[in-house]
């Protein structure tokens, strides 16, 4: 995958089990971090859209594949790259990475929904037509 958009992540002790590794579910809140950052770059805030255009995305469907650890203290990159954009929902592709290594890739399905009723909308043409 080659990543669009790139956000640095700092792992510090919080994000890690008694041994210092990173314990799995902060990488799904890194992998979060970097889809809001992503938005952002694009001059999309989620609080905005809420309360503008009564829009939330929210996480559909999630796979993770964990390929190496990160520890305390690693630098991490966690990407993100538009993969397809259907009517009401994105597909996204994240790598989490240490020094150029993947250490965990992900695939995100973001779903568009009406905030006051979360029941499916389509998709604002202008959001995430292209990456960042």
């Amino acid at each position: 995958m080659s990543a669009a958009f790139s956000f640095p992540i700092r792992v510090y002790w919080e994000d890690t089990d008694a041994g210092g590794v990173v314990y799995h579910a902060s990488y799904v809140r890194f992998l979060e971090r970097a889809r809001t950052e992503w938005l952002r770059a694009q001059g999309v805030g989620q609080q905005a859209l809420r309360e503008s255009e009564d829009l939330v995305l929210v996480i559909r469907d999630m796979t993770l594949e964990f390929e190496k650890p990160a520890r305390l203290d690693d630098e991490l990159q966690a990407s993100v790259a538009l993969l397809e954009r259907r009517p009401a929902s994105l597909l996204l592709g994240q790598e989490i990475s240490r020094a150029g290594q993947v250490l965990v890739r992900a695939q995100v399905r973001v779903a568009c929904l009406v905030a006051s009723s979360f029941r499916p909308r389509p998709l604002p043409q202008w959001l995430a037509v292209e990456n960042p």
